[in-house]
């Protein structure tokens, strides 16, 4: 018959024979016997197997996390990285197309300033216009000067 002791984090299997209990189940079939033995094997292969099962599999994902951890430590750390960056670009772009809509509203104020400006521009020439005439009438002496009369000396 077996049975298991645990040693720290495997449990081997230990074989004992009482020689008492061997006895009584004495069987008289050779072939019962071997049939009673190999299923005694394979079940306490099995136990063996379920036993130590969970901890080789702890084990196992154990050394995953330490060999895989760091390099998910790193692609954190990258998206971090890649998410403050585009961050930024999506606050450059939100207010690029800010001032872009500002700038379609100003069309009004555009052509208001089109308007002065061209006010501006006739009201020069009309000045320009008019100093040219007043220069003309003061350099030509056949032209009057302005204040329509001529004074005369003594009368």
């Amino acid at each position: 018959m077996l049975i298991f002791a645990n040693a720290l984090t495997r449990i081997k299997p230990v074989q004992i024979f009482d020689s008492i209990s061997f006895n009584v189940y004495k069987m008289e079939d050779q072939e019962m016997q071997v049939k009673v033995k190999r299923v005694t094997d394979k079940f306490t292969e099995n136990m063996y197997v379920l036993a130590n099962e969970p901890s080789v599999a702890l084990y196992r994902l154990q050394e995953h996390v330490r060999r895989s951890l760091p390099e998910l430590v790193q692609h954190k750390t990258d998206m971090q990285s890649w998410e403050e960056q585009s961050q930024g670009a999506i606050y450059s772009v939100e207010y690029a197309c800010s001032a872009v809509k500002s700038m379609t509203n100003s069309s009004l104020y555009f052509k208001s300033i089109d308007g002065l400006l061209r006010q501006a521009i006739s009201m020069k020439e009309q000045i320009s216009t008019s100093q040219g005439r007043s220069r003309r009438r003061t350099t030509d002496p056949r032209v009057p000067k302005e204040g329509g009369e001529k004074h005369s000396s003594g009368i």
